[in-house]
């Protein structure tokens, strides 16, 4: 008999852990990032000695498929509409837009694409903090970067956002890539013009239930 309840409860545990537990899923799920709601947004900071520049990219898309039980399976690419980068003076982004700073009329994206996940570690709330190794890609240069990524999993929640079901991907990064590098208006030094471009995102991700 006790056999018997104990093979019981081992059961309905592991029914519980399957379907309560985020990280027991055992299957990729793709999530779209274009943002129904347009609140996905990049902050960018050049932080210089006499000119600090502050903005904002909303124009976020991409896909990433990710398995909460195998996140170092994550694959996909983030992508920015460079022609909404955007700061609160008109006249500098007539600047910013400009051939000789991002040229956005020939290089409307900047992308980051995930290669090769190095290190998954739990973090607080059942978020996983990700090392992501991608391809960072600006003004059509592109270079390899280490980014760490906290990845919030949150199944069955699309509802408590917006209308439908489904689930949502919170993605949360800080990283800096070198302006020079990708030939961001290499004439100026970085008194007026930082020379690190500081980058922060936070977008979530949907995937419906169809």
């Amino acid at each position: 008999m006790s056999q018997r309840i104990s093979s019981a409860c081992v059961c309905a545990v592991a029914t519980w852990l399957l379907h309560a537990v985020p990280h027991a899923s055992g299957q990729a799920t793709e999530f779209d990032f274009k943002d129904p709601k347009g609140v996905n947004s990049a902050q960018f900071l050049l932080d210089s000695e006499v000119e600090p520049i502050m903005g904002v990219a909303a124009g976020i898309s991409g896909k990433l498929s990710y398995d909460p039980a195998d996140p170092k399976k994550t694959s996909g690419k983030i992508v920015v509409d460079a022609r909404t980068l955007h700061t609160p003076n008109e006249r500098m982004n007539e600047v910013l837009h400009s051939a000789e700073w991002m040229d956005v009329e020939q290089f409307s994206t900047i992308e980051f694409e995930f290669k090769q996940i190095r290190e998954v570690r739990d973090a607080k709330n059942g978020a996983r903090e990700l090392l992501v190794a991608g391809d960072f890609t600006c003004r059509g240069v592109t270079k390899q970067l280490a980014v760490p990524v906290r990845v919030s999993y949150l199944p069955g929640k699309l509802k408590s956002r917006m209308r439908g079901d489904g689930d949502l991907l919170l993605l949360r990064a800080e990283f800096s890539i070198k302006r020079k590098d990708f030939g961001i208006k290499n004439d100026m030094d970085g008194v007026v013009v930082a020379e690190d471009v500081q980058v922060r995102v936070l977008i979530t991700g949907t995937a419906a239930k169809k």
